[in-house]
């Protein structure tokens, strides 16, 4: 699968400032939707981000009345600094806190590791929410930052990794795919999941791949099924 197109590409930084600015005016409108209750959500950030590119996100939503942080693991580079073991430990101490199951919200590759944590432990996560993470057949080859990750994972052949055919296949929780068809880094067809799944929802909204943790759309549709969450367990 190819990559997305060169100039969408060279657009992606102008765009998601864009989207950064639409999200201003839209927050009276979100700040109207039904609040939570303290329901656990960790936001897990894209490759080469960080907890810091997502604080907005973050703030937000515990001003809206959830438990929200980051994964705590520094700027997302890979494999080389990703450990299963301490995100088990912080999903343990949010459990604790907010007495309930987590949703996992991960942009890009982080939606990858929110999958694939959430096979791994569906009796402690509530959903999945995925940003533009490609994890369906073509992704190495339909992505312009395949080769940077590379790079920077020269060992990935010996790990487990967030890249095998298995990604494909849906956790067993509600699962949702949010992504937009203008995405400038990674092809939207491999961001979306193929095939009948009662339990997974594709969702396309407007706007960059890199801008997306700061889309207007996207945080309308985190609360709406944050919202569906608190009346599952109503």
């Amino acid at each position: 699968m190819k990559p997305p197109h060169v100039l969408l590409a060279l657009s992606e930084l102008p765009r998601a400032l864009a989207d950064a600015t639409l999200l201003q005016p839209a927050i009276p409108l979100l700040r109207r939707l039904p609040r939570g209750t303290g329901q656990a959500v960790m936001v897990l950030p894209g490759f080469m981000g960080s907890d810091r590119g997502n604080q907005p996100l973050i703030r937000f939503l515990n001003s809206m009345g959830y438990n929200a942080m980051g994964w705590g693991q520094g700027q997302n580079r890979g494999q080389q600094n990703f450990s299963e073991d301490s995100l088990r430990e912080r999903m343990t101490r949010m459990m604790q806190e907010s007495k309930g199951k987590i949703t996992l919200v991960g942009h890009s590759l982080g939606g990858l590791y929110a999958r694939e944590i959430a096979k791994q432990q569906p009796d402690v996560i509530e959903q999945v929410i995925t940003l533009g993470s490609p994890f369906e057949e073509g992704r190495d080859t339909g992505s312009h930052a395949s080769r940077l990750y590379q790079q920077l994972n020269p060992n990935r052949e010996q790990e487990q990794q967030p890249d095998a055919p298995q990604l494909s296949t849906p956790p067993p929780v509600p699962t949702t795919a949010i992504y937009p068809r203008a995405d400038g880094v990674v092809n939207w067809k491999t961001s979306i999941q193929r095939g009948n799944f009662d339990h997974v929802h594709n969702i396309e909204v407007l706007g960059s791949h890199i801008g997306l943790n700061m889309n207007p759309g996207v945080w309308y549709w985190i609360l709406k099924k944050l919202d569906h969450t608190t009346a599952r367990a109503a």
